[in-house]
């Protein structure tokens, strides 16, 4: 073969090679808190982001703090957390970057109908737990370091209470999961109203404490420090985090639950101000 063909050959070989290896693209590792994915939300979004990306999204549904600890070891491409002051103090260190607002709920307490320790008609969370800790009626917390733990705990500091005995349920999973076992065991829980509503048909519990500010929920989608963590994927990370802030996408969430529900499970809120929640109690 000459020297001219071969190199034909060879730069047609390269060049085949070059649109192959384009077409090639990295697993996007999400880690994410485990209401987007009871909600059945990321069953909804997933498979859109990955018909764009021509990638697969691989989810890691744990508990907030868990997820922002894998981001934080680098074993994670993006992260979708709702852990505003923990969100907070890992940007400021410079572990994460580019935190922005993509949606909020809020939490409720919920318990059994008949409501054995008088929570309704409180007028605050603290209240509340107040009268749950003084009838010993069984709360099931999470206790897995999520977002919603880390509020259950806050808002027990608040009540100036240190739930422990068997009446404190510590169950160590997500929130489907802690729903199921309080419905069982006849006991309270927080809730993200998102998990409750979608598992409510199958649980034996209503809500009895809502609508105060400091049970806000506030998800934020945040990537890992690229300078710090150079084996991650930053740009499929960017990408999706691009993606559930997008207008298509916001205005998807805003309608996600109310066909069955009757009302959505998340209120879209890329680009919108900070919510405010209520101070916390030193």
């Amino acid at each position: 073969m000459s020297q001219r063909l071969l190199a034909l050959v060879l730069g047609v070989q390269l060049g085949l090679a070059g649109i192959a290896s384009a077409q090639v693209t990295h697993d996007v590792i999400l880690a994410t808190t485990t209401s987007t994915q009871d909600t059945g939300l990321l069953d909804s979004l997933i498979p859109r982001f990955q018909s764009r990306c021509k990638c697969r999204v691989k989810t890691i549904a744990i508990g907030t703090g868990q997820a922002l600890a894998l981001g934080a070891r680098g074993e994670a491409d993006v992260v979708l957390v709702h852990a505003p002051a923990l969100e907070e103090k890992y940007v400021k260190e410079g572990t994460f970057i580019n935190r922005r607002l993509v949606m909020v709920n809020d939490f409720i307490l919920v318990g059994p109908a008949n409501d054995p320790a008088k929570v309704k008609g409180s007028t605050s969370a603290a209240e509340a737990l107040g009268k749950i800790e003084r009838a010993r009626a069984a709360f099931a917390s999470r206790g897995d370091s999520s977002g919603t733990n880390i509020l259950e705990l806050k808002l027990w500091k608040n009540a100036g209470i240190t739930p422990s005995g068997d009446w404190y349920i510590q169950v160590g999973q997500g929130m489907g999961a802690t729903l199921r076992v309080a419905s069982e065991k006849h006991a309270y829980a927080l809730t993200d109203r998102g998990t409750f509503l979608a598992l409510r048909s199958t649980l034996e519990l209503e809500p009895v404490f809502e609508g105060t500010a400091e049970l806000l929920n506030i998800y934020h989608v945040m990537e890992p420090n690229p300078d710090i963590f150079p084996n991650t994927n930053p740009k499929g990370g960017h990408d999706f985090a691009n993606f559930i802030v997008s207008p298509p996408v916001q205005s998807f969430i805003g309608q996600f639950g109310v066909a069955r529900f009757g009302q959505p499970l998340f209120r879209p809120a890329a680009g919108k101000p900070e919510p405010e929640m209520a101070p916390t109690v030193k």
